[in-house]
């Protein structure tokens, strides 16, 4: 059993038996169930799984739509403003990347302002921590 095969953990289920046992409990929740209730349901409760179940459908829904404006950003990107961008973020100072990269400095200055204009980030911080939140895991980001 899984309740959300194939949606990425994006439809939160609450699961409504007749059959209460432990088991099926158990296995309901393991497969992504919100939560797990026997019949007859007192209404209270329904409500109360179904609010929390809609809760977690829109934390999952931002974060997706996040993960998803993240990506159209980093699509504006260059390969080199995706070079530059892997080495500063992964903390080298510029006089680093340039020499990494066979550039001069000031090009390296160019490419990480248009890196932070196109990823709309304030600072390197904001950056770093824009990619982080969105679980981003590219092989140019990864160390």
């Amino acid at each position: 059993m899984n309740c959300n095969d194939g949606l990425d953990g994006i439809v939160p289920i609450v699961l409504v038996s007749a059959q209460g046992d432990m088991q099926t409990a158990v296995e309901a929740m393991k497969a992504g169930a919100v939560d797990f209730l026997v019949k007859p349901v007192e209404a209270a409760l329904l409500l109360e799984a179904t609010a929390r179940a809609t809760a977690q459908a829109q934390r999952l829904f931002a974060r997706r739509e996040q993960r998803a404006e993240v990506q159209r950003r980093l699509d504006t990107l260059t390969p080199r403003e995706r070079e530059v961008m892997a080495l500063v973020v992964a903390g080298h100072m510029n006089k680093l990347v340039a020499s990494e990269l066979g550039a001069a400095e000031k090009t390296v200055k160019v490419h990480r302002g248009r890196v932070m204009e196109k990823m709309k980030a304030a600072s390197l911080a904001g950056l770093v921590s824009m990619l982080i939140d969105s679980d981003f895991d590219t092989p140019e980001l990864r160390p």
